[in-house]
């Protein structure tokens, strides 16, 4: 193995970011050989004995990256306190992970916990100038000279000065309003530092990206690991190839599960279905068809076409004789009645 920056190789072993590794060689906890290493040395874990406060440097850890929607109060570090909750207790890990950025106590959201020191520099360092977008619930709506102070850059109590950022108005929330908000630096309370500095009290601060990585629909306290593509796309790495006949990957999250299609029923096909309906007959009992009526015995039925029964023949039953005899209209009187008055 080829010789490496030492605060690189404390990196990829977990020991936290670049950044937080050139302090240790600041300090002066790193040993080489016996030697008190400084910034820029290099070694190869190899052949050399790196130490950190007197442990021999462990080997390269397995890169775990896991996805954690933070709640509030919890704190976003790696060391425990008493009596606080952290991030690293509500996953679930053997490995010594740290989170990349930090939110604050109140802050909520999107935080990334990883063992790989690489990634965590590229994201945090401001070179990359990688965004991280949050949405934050104002007491009050904020007019637009607030919105383009805050797009411009605001001054902060430690006269430094924030970078333009990407600032709009997303939707509004009762007598409040939710903002959104880009950055591409990542200053401590940034953004509660502004609102406090444009008169903008903030309720929610939530963070939902991360450069490429989004919250999505992940519940709060609720973690994920990555998956390849995420991380290839973190790094800016082209996809891992997919095995050949690999089924495809499901949802990501539970709540992103696809409803289960309905059954069909058993009298026809789906709407839709392509398959073959169902033979016709009656859905309900009370819909099926009346059995037509008997032929009539002694005559036909009104407008039937058939013969009138013939009953003179009939010694048995002899036909009824009529008291009145209708005549035909020639042979009716005339109506009595003269005619009608005007």
């Amino acid at each position: 193995m080829a010789a490496e920056r030492i605060q690189k190789l404390l990196a990829q072993a977990g020991y936290g970011s670049r950044r937080e590794c050139e302090k240790y060689l600041e300090a002066g906890r790193i040993r080489v050989n016996g030697q008190v290493a400084k910034l820029g040395d290099k070694a190869d874990p190899a052949s050399d004995d790196i130490r950190l406060d007197g442990r021999k440097l462990a080997l390269a850890e397995v890169h775990e990256y896991i996805l954690l929607n933070k709640p509030r109060f919890v704190l976003s570090t790696a060391k425990p306190e008493p009596g606080k909750r952290i991030v690293l207790d509500l996953v679930e890990t053997t490995n010594r992970l740290y989170p990349v950025g930090r939110l604050d106590l109140e802050s909520e959201g999107l935080v990334l916990l990883t063992n790989d020191g690489d990634l965590a520099n590229r994201l945090t360092h401001p070179r990359y100038g990688h965004e991280k977008e949050y949405r934050v619930l104002l007491a009050q709506k904020p007019d637009t000279k607030q919105l383009e102070a805050w797009q411009r850059g605001v001054v902060l109590p430690d006269g430094t000065r924030t970078l333009p950022a990407r600032v709009w108005l997303d939707e509004m929330h009762g007598k409040g309003a939710w903002v959104r908000v880009v950055l591409t630096e990542g200053r401590k309370r940034q953004i509660r530092e502004v609102c406090a500095q444009l008169g903008l009290p903030v309720v929610r601060l939530v963070r939902v990206r991360l450069h490429t990585l989004r919250l999505g629909r992940l519940a709060s306290g609720k973690w994920r690991h990555l998956f390849p593509d995420e991380v290839a796309e973190l790094k800016g790495e082209p996809p891992p190839p997919k095995a050949p006949g690999a089924r495809p990957k499901g949802p990501r999250n539970p709540t992103d599960r696809p409803k289960r299609p309905t059954r069909p029923t058993e009298r026809g096909a789906g709407k839709g279905d392509d398959r073959k309906p169902a033979r016709p007959g009656p859905r309900n009992p009370t819909d099926r068809p009346k059995r037509p009526p008997p032929p009539a015995e002694r005559g036909a039925g009104k407008g039937d076409d058939r013969k009138p029964a013939d009953n003179s023949g009939n010694p048995t039953r002899p036909a009824r004789p009529t008291d009145r005899t209708r005549t035909s209209s020639d042979e009716r009187k005339p109506d009595k009645k003269g005619p009608r008055r005007r």
